[in-house]
């Protein structure tokens, strides 16, 4: 039997949540932890069931289900008030909290959904900003709390980043990667830092595209369409370090020097770990090694391979030609 998923929070992102483990068959309870009267939990019931529906409508729109299935899918989902949670935690294996971004309100909405709840579940918050030890304080038996940040739209980005905390049981990241897994999903782990993993890279990168037009160097379509047919295109097949090795640590290196001299911006300057990879001779994939190993792998092989999900790419944005002849 599928575990069952409580959703602690009913806005956008326990929507979501909720969209993902429905359509992957799993029980799903939607708990709506604001205090309100029955009419406002009506209508905010009501509003959540029809969200719920109408992604489901859109993606049968789209291609990833049958029209027929959306009813099915979407009856999975039940919406309970606060009143109802002693009675719905206790069923969950699994609870996703979603509550607004502020610490207090996640504290106390933690404290009292782990209470109800009783030590059996998992609970993972889905926070973006807030350090999972600054939340697991409130959590009683912490040792089954971490964080998972799911990116927007919840129901299709693939990627969850899980946080562990100082007190995270090592079985707690293992079952929770495993359900990630289970619905298709593609869990990575980080240590409890500030930003994850992809807000720490996209702040960076969006940061710098506003800079670039306030600096007059392109037109905002122009430097978005850079971003998607070249930045995009590429790193949507190799990862950023992948892409290090692929062309070279070295070259990296020397570009970010001329880039700091160029623009007179230390931030372009290149971490540490560039220039002590290449003096111990880690520079890619030329010299076997650089942020992965790829001793003993087939570099032929391996170029191909990467080279043709680049086609898939160019086919998939309709922008693969035919050869003239």
């Amino acid at each position: 039997m599928k575990p069952v998923i409580g959703c602690l929070g009913a806005g956008r992102m326990g929507r979501g949540i909720a969209v993902v483990f429905a359509f992957a068959g799993h029980q799903v309870v939607v708990v709506d932890f604001k205090e309100r009267d029955a009419p406002a939990f009506d209508a905010l019931a009501g509003e959540a069931r029809a969200e719920i529906r109408s992604t489901l409508e859109i993606l049968s729109r789209i291609g990833l289900l049958s029209p027929e299935h959306v009813s099915t899918i979407a009856q999975r989902v039940t919406i309970v008030s606060r009143q109802e949670a002693e009675t719905a935690l206790p069923r969950c294996d699994f609870i996703f909290e979603g509550m607004p971004e502020i610490l207090a309100l996640k504290q106390a909405a933690l404290a009292e959904a782990s209470r109800l709840a009783g030590e059996r579940p998992i609970i993972a918050s889905t926070t973006s900003t807030i350090l999972v030890d600054d939340l697991a304080e409130a959590i009683e038996h912490p040792g089954r709390f971490l964080n998972a940040h799911w990116l927007n739209p919840a129901y299709l980005v693939p990627l969850i980043e899980l946080s562990p905390g100082r007190l995270t049981a090592p079985e707690v990241t293992a079952r929770m990667k495993a359900l990630l897994e289970s619905i298709g999903k593609v869990p990575v782990v980080c240590a409890a830092r500030p930003g994850f993993i992809v807000p720490r890279i996209q702040a960076l990168a969006m940061n710098e595209a506003a800079r670039m037009v306030e600096e007059g160097v392109a037109s905002a379509e122009d430097i978005d369409k850079a971003v998607i047919y070249g930045f995009g295109f590429r790193f949507a097949v190799l990862g950023l370090l992948e892409f290090i090795d692929w062309g070279g640590g070295d070259i990296l290196y020397h570009a970010s020097r001329y880039l700091v001299e160029a623009l007179g911006d230390s931030r372009y300057a290149a971490p540490d770990i560039i220039a002590t990879n290449m003096r111990e001779g880690r520079i890619g994939m030329k010299t076997g090694q650089g942020f992965m190993n790829y001793e003993g792998v087939d570099q032929a092989a391996y170029r191909e391979q990467r080279l043709a999900a680049f086609a898939l790419a160019l086919r998939t944005m309709g922008l693969a030609r035919e050869p003239v002849v």
